[in-house]
């Protein structure tokens, strides 16, 4: 076969040319530092590259946003909560000292204002936010566990209570009838009149009453609250109830009515009465008995026959009170009519997951960073140092009544005018007696339910310390894996730069001597071999 010179000139252009290529690859290479350029040069590591680069990606995201987020949100939930918890220990404290029997006037309105001002420091802490989120209102992260200002909102809201809520105290009462038939209070001090309220020492007594304390004081009077009891669930699956009371038998008392609400209720043992400024319900002792009754059928998973449901409307808000959408199945209206309804499936029977905020932190991993409000910060804490405040207000009125009645028997000038006002005064002296010591038990319980608190406060916080710790790990790991992602991604994708420099050079030495060598034997020509 005869090789004529425009074979070898076309042979040596397509040698030269693949070496060209070749070396216009590596030079590429060199610059970029990768060993393709397009999907084409090599599918196979170009898949893989797609591969690692979205698991680098995601591992960036939870190692560098989220788990530093999770960590941010913890941070500031376990230091509001340790901060409330030093306030729990301050309440009790204050409880403790309050029990003693020896305390002065003066001493007790400085646990007054003592207790009052721990109480609405929690409910502050209760509002702490993160990024501008507030960290305890679950999905609400937008809305204040408590009212920043006066507000009128009609709220009706369902309180879901079982029978441990109803507890029993003990009533002072301080009310006489006089000869009329009138009833007055012996706190009423009167030196014109005195003599028409003749307050005997056996007026005053000591009765045990049970109520139910509702989470608010200040209620609509003009809202008559019902109260219910789930019995199970129909054939659809829908909760059912039953009345405890009828609506009609519900009674409303007022907190200045007299007589009052404990003292009827003493008197009728079928009787339930509604007291809205204190938020009570005060339950004649056949009603008592009768709710103590109620229990969780354990034949049933999905609904509690013990629960108990009172619905009630409040629609006066005080600057800090609780909102009630953080808490309870309940609905809101405004001045325009519009209802709102929040948690209605609380009202289901069902277990219903309350608002969880979970962050992805990994491959098919999540942690959860919330701590719900009705974790820790419940209403509860508040109605207990209502209780507290309104004992301790009610033993200064009775020392303020006794010191008025003893100054009135030192002005005394008849001895018929000594002998009532000495009665009264023996009957304030009892009266005092009785209410410091009813005083002196509600510390003495008090500590105990703020203790109760406080070991959910530490729940919450040894929860949140685990969920830390977890994160920890987590973080640990993913640092790990990101390593190791950004590892095989760039034995995948990038070069190893002293091979490629040298067969860049190796190419370029051939690239020189393919030139030199085509040029030598381009030279020479069929002519040369005749």
């Amino acid at each position: 076969m005869r090789i004529t010179n425009k074979i070898m000139q076309n042979n040596n252009l397509s040698n030269i040319n693949n070496n060209k290529v070749l070396q216009d690859k590596l030079s590429t290479q060199m610059s970029t530092q990768k060993k393709i350029n397009r999907p084409s040069d090599d599918p196979v590591v170009a898949i893989r590259a797609l591969r690692l680069r979205s698991n680098v990606t995601e591992a960036t995201q939870y190692y560098s946003k989220n788990i530093p987020d999770a960590k941010s949100w913890l941070s500031v939930t376990e230091g509001a909560l340790k901060n409330t918890s030093e306030i729990i220990t301050s309440m009790i404290a204050q409880c403790t000292k309050g029990s003693n029997g020896d305390l002065t006037s003066s001493d007790r309105e400085i646990i007054a204002e003592q207790l009052k001002a721990l109480r609405d420091e929690i409910y502050s802490t209760a509002d702490v936010d993160y990024a501008g989120r507030y960290v305890f209102a679950g999905y609400r992260t937008d809305t204040s566990i408590s009212f920043n200002e006066e507000e009128t909102k009609q709220y009706t809201i369902t309180e879901q209570l079982d029978n441990t809520a109803i507890d029993s105290i003990t009533h002072i009462s301080t009310v006489a009838q006089t000869a009329g038939g009138d009833y007055v209070d012996i706190n009423d001090i009167d030196s014109s009149n005195y003599e028409d309220i003749a307050v005997q020492e056996a007026d005053i007594t000591a009765t045990e009453v049970h109520r139910i304390r509702l989470a608010y004081a200040d209620l609509s009077a003009d809202y008559v609250p019902s109260v219910t009891r789930v019995t199970g669930k129909d054939a659809d699956g829908n909760v059912t109830t039953e009345d405890v009371v009828a609506a009609d038998d519900v009674t409303l008392v007022h907190s200045y009515d007299i007589p009052t609400a404990y003292e009827q209720a003493a008197g009728n043992p079928d009787g339930v009465y509604y007291i809205p400024e204190t938020g009570e319900m005060v339950l004649g002792e056949n009603v008592y008995a009768k709710m103590m009754e109620y229990k969780d059928a354990a034949e049933t998973s999905t609904v509690d026959e013990g629960e108990i449901r009172i619905t009630y409307e409040k629609t006066h808000w005080l600057d800090g009170d609780l909102r009630p959408e953080h808490y309870y199945a309940c609905s809101s209206t405004d001045e325009e009519g519009k209802t709102i309804e929040y948690n209605q499936s609380y009202l289901t029977g069902s277990d219903v997951e309350r608002q969880v905020i979970e962050y992805d932190v990994g491959f098919s991993q999540n942690i959860r960073v919330n701590t719900t409000a009705d974790e820790v910060f419940t209403p509860g804490i508040g109605r207990e140092v209502d209780d507290l405040v309104k004992t301790l207000e009610d033993v200064q009125s009775l020392e303020s009544a006794a010191k008025k009645l003893e100054e009135m028997l030192e002005k005394a000038s008849t001895d018929d005018e000594k002998a009532l006002l000495q009665s009264r005064l023996n009957a304030a002296n009892k009266a005092l007696t009785l209410t410091k010591d009813k005083l002196q038990h509600m510390f003495e319980s008090g500590i105990t339910a703020m203790q109760g608190y406080l070991d959910a406060n530490n729940l919450a916080i040894t929860t949140c310390g685990t969920r830390s710790s977890k994160l920890a790990l987590i973080e640990n790991r993913m640092q790990s894996q990101k390593t190791n992602f950004e590892t095989l991604k760039s034995e995948n994708e990038d070069i190893d730069i002293t091979e490629v420099a040298i067969q860049l050079s190796s190419a370029e030495l051939t690239y020189e001597a393919a030139l030199m060598a085509s040029g030598k034997v381009m030279k020479a020509t069929l002519l040369d071999y005749i």
